[in-house]
C-alpha cells in the first residue's frame, strides 16, 4: 500500500511527520511523492494563525480530490485537528480520519483499524525528508510561555524538555545517515531541561553534539531573549561546531507592547545580550521575528520598534501583522489595529529591514565564507548553497558558487564573495 504525505506548518511539525512515516515505513507500506499514486493520504495540518488555517484547509481539500481516483482514505493530522477537531468533523466530510496530537500515542491502534492492517509495536525511526545532510532535533513538546497572542500552549500544552539520553540516541541515528547540519528546536530550546531536571542543559547538549565527528555545523534556533545567558554565550563560543547564529523572536521593539504580549525582559535587557553576544563572536547572525499591529499598539509604539529595528540592524527580520486567536489573552484587547493600518506598518517595518539587509550584504563583497552545497543550476552552471548564517527553512537567503571543479552535493566549499543583491551573495570557489 502507497501513503502520500503532506506536511504543512513549522519544522517542529515537521518532525512529527518524518516520525508518524517512519511509523508507517516500519510496518511495510511505501511513501510516494505523488498522491495520484497513494492508496491513503495524510496531511499534518498547521494552526498557528490565520493564514496557516487556511492553507491548511485547503490542501485537505485538494488532497480530497484524490478520493475520486485511488485515495481511499484522507487522514488529518496536527495542529489544527487538535485545536478545532470536534467542529472539523461537522465540517470536513471529505476528511476520513481526524488524529490530535493528544491521540500520538495511541498511533499504532489507530492506524491499524483505519489502514485495515495488524501494527505492530517496534523500535523504529524517523524517516528523514530534509536533504540528507541536513536534519532538525526537536529537545522539547509545547510552550509555558503564555504570550498573551499565542494558541501554541492551547494545542501542544505546557513546556516538555524530551529525555536527554534519547536526544543523544536520536543525534547519534542522524550522525549514522550522514547528517552533518542539525537544527536545534523546540518552542524555546533555551528553556530546555528546566522542567525535566531541574536546570538548564542546552549548553550540556550541544556540548555532546560537539564532540559528534560527523557533524559540521551544529545551529540552535528558537531562542527566548531572556534565558539567553552569558553563560550559555559563552559557552557556545568553546564549541567549534556550534554556529554564532542566534534565531531571537523579539516580537516587539516597545517595552509596554512586550508586556502587552506577556513577553519577560525588557528592550534594554535584549540590546545588552545582543552587545554580548557581537562582542562575543566574530559575524554572528542574529535573526528575530516581530509582530506589527497588535491591539492597542499606537502610532509612537510602532515609531520604537522601527528605531529599535535601525538601531539593532539585525541581519535577518521576519514579520507578520497580529492574527487574532480566539481562547488567547488579547483576543479580547481593544482597541483592536484595523487591518490597513497593520499591512502598511508590516510594510514600513520590512522596507527598513530590507535597507539593512542590502547594506550588510554588500559588505561581505571581498570576505571567504564556507559553503553548504546544495543543488547545480544547470543553465547558469553555479551551485547554490547556504553559509552558516543562512537555515535550511529558506528564508535566510542562498549563495551561488561558481566554479570550475565538480563537487558533490553536500559538501562544504570555501568561496569568495564577488557580488550581492538584497538577499543573496555570488562567489566563486576553486
Amino acid at each position: 500500500m502507497n501513503i502520500g504525505f503532506v506536511s504543512l506548518g513549522c519544522s517542529k511539525n515537521l518532525v512529527d511527520s518524518e516520525k508518524i512515516m517512519g511509523l508507517l515505513k516500519s510496518q511495510g507500506y511505501d511513501l510516494v511523492a505523488n498522491p495520484q499514486e497513494a492508496d491513503y493520504i495524510f496531511v499534518n495540518t498547521c494552526g498557528f494563525i490565520n493564514s496557516a488555517k487556511e492553507e491548511s484547509i485547503q490542501t485537505i481539500l485538494e488532497m480530497a480530490e484524490h478520493k475520486n481516483n485511488r485515495c481511499k482514505k484522507l487522514i488529518m493530522l496536527g495542529c489544527l485537528a487538535q485545536r478545532y477537531k470536534e467542529e472539523l468533523i461537522k465540517e470536513l466530510p471529505e476528511v476520513d480520519c481526524f488524529i490530535s496530537i493528544d491521540e500520538y500515542p495511541d498511533l499504532l491502534t489507530i492506524l491499524g483499524r483505519e489502514l485495515k492492517g495488524e501494527f505492530v509495536d517496534c523500535d523504529y525511526r524517523r524517516l528523514l525528508s530534509t536533504k540528507p545532510w541536513t536534519a532538525y532535533l526537536k529537545i522539547a513538546e509545547g510552550c509555558s510561555n503564555r504570550c498573551s497572542y499565542c494558541a501554541i500552549p492551547l494545542i501542544r500544552h505546557d513546556y516538555q524538555s524530551y529525555d536527554f539520553d534519547e536526544l543523544i540516541r536520536e543525534a547519534s541515528y542522524l550522525e549514522s545517515k550522514g547528517v552533518k547540519e542539525i537544527n536545534i528546536i523546540a518552542q524555546d530550546t533555551t528553556r530546555y531541561g528546566i522542567d525535566k531536571y531541574g536546570k538548564p542543559r542546552l549548553l550540556d547538549l550541544l556540548n555532546e553534539l560537539n564532540s559528534m565527528e560527523g557533524f559540521r555545523w551544529i545551529r540552535v534556533l528558537y531562542m527566548y531573549p531572556d534565558e539567553i545567558s552569558e553563560g550559555l554565550i559563552l559557552g557556545m563560543a568553546k564549541l567549534s561546531k556550534v554556529l554564532p547564529y542566534f534565531d531571537i523572536p523579539v516580537q516587539h521593539g516597545n517595552d509596554e507592547m512586550l508586556a502587552k504580549m506577556n513577553r519577560r525582559g525588557s528592550i534594554v535587557d535584549i540590546k545588552k545580550t545582543i552587545k554580548l553576544i557581537r562582542d562575543t563572536f566574530v559575524m554572528p547572525t542574529l535573526r528575530t521575528t516581530m509582530i506589527v499591529g497588535f491591539p492597542q499598539e499606537t502610532a509612537a509604539d510602532f515609531a520604537d520598534l522601527l528605531d529599535f529595528v535601525a538601531e539593532v540592524k539585525w541581519d535577518r527580520l521576519g514579520a507578520f501583522s497580529y492574527s487574532l486567536e480566539e481562547d488567547t489573552k488579547s483576543f479580547e484587547m481593544e482597541p483592536k489595529v484595523d487591518e490597513n493600518t497593520a499591512q502598511k506598518r508590516l510594510a514600513e517595518l520590512m522596507k527598513v529591514q530590507e535597507d539593512i539587509v542590502s547594506a550588510k550584504s554588500m559588505e561581505m563583497i571581498g570576505k571567504d565564507i564556507e559553503v553548504l552545497l546544495e543543488s547545480f543550476d544547470g543553465l547558469t552552471k553555479r551551485y547554490k548553497g547556504r553559509s552558516a548564517s543562512s537555515a535550511p527553512d529558506g528564508i535566510d537567503g542562498i549563495v551561488m558558487v561558481e566554479t570550475s571543479r565538480e563537487y558533490q552535493l553536500g559538501e562544504f566549499v570555501m568561496a569568495k564573495v564577488v557580488k550581492a543583491n538584497k538577499h543573496d551573495l555570488f562567489a566563486v570557489a576553486d
